[in-house]
């Protein structure tokens, strides 16, 4: 079925007269006929401009979900998106020389792209869900892909339609129509500005500033470098930062799964760098390493242990030093303990804050605690929602957000006197050593990845599974931290044997102290845990 316009009729192939803008010199218009010629044929023939305009959209789409399955997560990912968009929008528009070309060509892209990536998991490629986290996950994932690639598809076809009827004379519109035709291009214009704005952020490159003396003078010998590492076949970023490269190694493990916490490292931990080299790892599928996720299949709690345990080695060997440190802030606390026990040789202590023990145990005593605050503060759908849900684990990641992200009005304390104030997670999104697709996806990262590696942790009880080590333990632990976690972190510490073991409460703090104290933390690193774990 043919296309229903407002366009003018077309004329015969090689009837049309091209368009003589007033202003166009001799070449101008001999461009404009030659294109009217080689179109001609296509306009007169509206099933076969649908056909190609299908076939070029189906086959972006097509590529594209094989590409960028979960949209796309990089710089050149984002532009490439954009890009291409507007391009196939222009032919679009130029071969329908229709407004339609705005309908057809994104919808068939999406339509296309959409069954191209069926099997692909996440809540940012799920269905959409009436929650906060189904929100954020939409906006993230298809909200995010939709802005960089289907709004240029859509200013794309428009430009190109204009562009056709300019090719081909009409007769003058007056009035209402000439109103509505200015209003359109006034609204092209500043779609026009607004994708160029947006392309300007998502172009700006990465960085993380040097390090500096007093006199604003990078220090000799320092390290200030943004990298990938190699681990289990891919790509996965890393910061690393310090004063010396001769001083001792520290991997950070983020928490999660799925977090990143280089905002958070860049913002209240540049103390650490004083005495460390810290490397300030993103794990397959978190922050800048959100790109080697997939396939998720094959993302397990070995793989991401034995991930661990390559990135170790390739510090190891970088810096030539036999051991290293390894620090874990909530689920990083548990990869740390995993990995300790598997390669002990490779480390010179561990230190876990925030420390995980038992995942599900811990999710056990937040959906009690919350169901008990619930009821006894009136909320009553929170509590039937719970109810309904039931105790975890569950087998939908959106539904620990009921059980789970309450913490702050269940496990109440004064935040204000700490460094990281009331922002926690929230510090990772404006720092220069992310771009600004990387910005968009860190919660995007955080809930594919929570939902892909979460189902695994259930098992996990050190209680009953990591009571001895061969390397110092050190704990760093807020005064506030939720019951939830410190009850079995209660339990477990008394069983803890290693060479040393030691627990510090930071008494201000809740579940993030190295962020919330730094500079308590970092004497802590500096007098207990160097004191007593340096050679010599």
């Amino acid at each position: 079925m043919a296309l229903q316009t407002d366009d003018p009729p077309l004329d015969p192939p090689g009837e049309a007269e091209p368009a003589r803008p007033e202003n166009g010199g001799p070449a101008d218009r001999g461009r404009a006929a030659a294109l009217a010629d080689l179109l001609g044929p296509v306009w007169a023939h509206r099933r076969i401009a649908i056909g190609a305009v299908v076939a070029l959209a189906a086959t972006w789409g097509f590529v594209a979900g094989r590409w960028t399955p979960r949209g796309p997560l990089t710089t050149l990912e984002s532009l490439a998106a954009m890009g291409i968009g507007l391009a196939l929008g222009a032919v679009a528009g130029l071969l329908l020389r229709s407004r339609w070309a705005m309908l057809l060509a994104p919808a068939v892209f999406v339509a296309t792209f959409e069954l191209t990536r069926l099997g692909t998991d996440g809540p940012t490629v799920d269905g959409f869900h009436l929650s906060t986290y189904g929100f954020l996950a939409f906006a993230v994932g298809r909200g995010f892909h939709g802005l960089v690639g289907v709004v240029p598809m859509v200013l794309g076809a428009a430009l190109g339609a204009g562009l056709a009827r300019r090719l081909v004379p009409a007769p003058p519109v007056h009035g209402r129509r000439r109103a509505t035709r200015a209003a359109r291009g006034t609204v092209a214009v500043l779609t026009g500005v607004v994708l160029l704005g947006l392309a300007a952020m998502i172009a700006r490159p990465v960085s993380t500033a040097p390090i500096r003396d007093d006199a604003g003078e990078a220090v000799p010998g320092s390290i200030a470098e943004l990298t990938t590492v190699d681990a289990g076949g891919r790509d996965l970023a890393l910061m690393l930062r310090g004063h010396s490269t001769d001083n001792p190694v520290v991997l950070f493990l983020a928490g999660g799964p799925g977090g990143s916490e280089l905002g958070a490292m860049r913002n209240h931990l540049e103390g650490l760098e004083e005495t460390f080299v810290v490397a300030t790892w993103d794990q397959r599928g978190n922050g800048k390493s959100y790109p080697a996720l997939d396939p998720a299949s094959t993302y397990t709690l070995q793989s991401v242990v034995d991930d661990t345990i390559e990135i170790t080695n390739s510090l190891r060997e970088r810096f030539d030093q036999d051991q290293i440190y390894v620090l874990g802030q909530s689920w990083g606390s548990t990869l740390g303990v995993l990995a300790v026990q598997e390669a002990p040789e490779l480390y010179r202590g561990f230190i876990g804050t925030g420390q995980m023990v038992s995942q599900l145990e811990t999710d056990k005593i937040f959906y009690e605690d919350t169901l008990a605050w619930a009821d006894e503060t009136g909320k009553g759908s929170l509590a039937d929602e719970l109810r309904s849900i039931g105790p975890p684990p569950y087998g939908n990641m959106l539904d620990y957000e009921t059980a789970l992200s309450h913490e702050y009005e269940v496990y109440p304390y004064d935040h204000t006197p700490n460094s990281e104030g009331e922002g926690g997670f929230s510090e990772n999104f404006r720092v220069p050593e992310y771009s600004f697709t990387e910005q968009v996806h860190l919660l995007g990262a955080f809930m594919d990845t929570f939902a892909v590696l979460y189902p695994q942790l259930q098992e996990i009880d050190f209680r009953k599974t990591a009571t001895e080590f061969e390397v110092p333990m050190f704990f760093v632990q807020g005064a506030h931290e939720a019951d939830g976690r410190a009850e079995p972190f209660d339990e477990w510490f008394p069983l803890v044997e290693a060479p040393v073991t030691d627990l510090t409460v930071l008494d201000t703090s809740g579940h993030r102290p190295l962020f919330e104290q730094p500079d308590e933390f970092v004497a802590y690193m500096n007098e207990t845990v160097l004191a007593q774990t340096q050679p010599g």
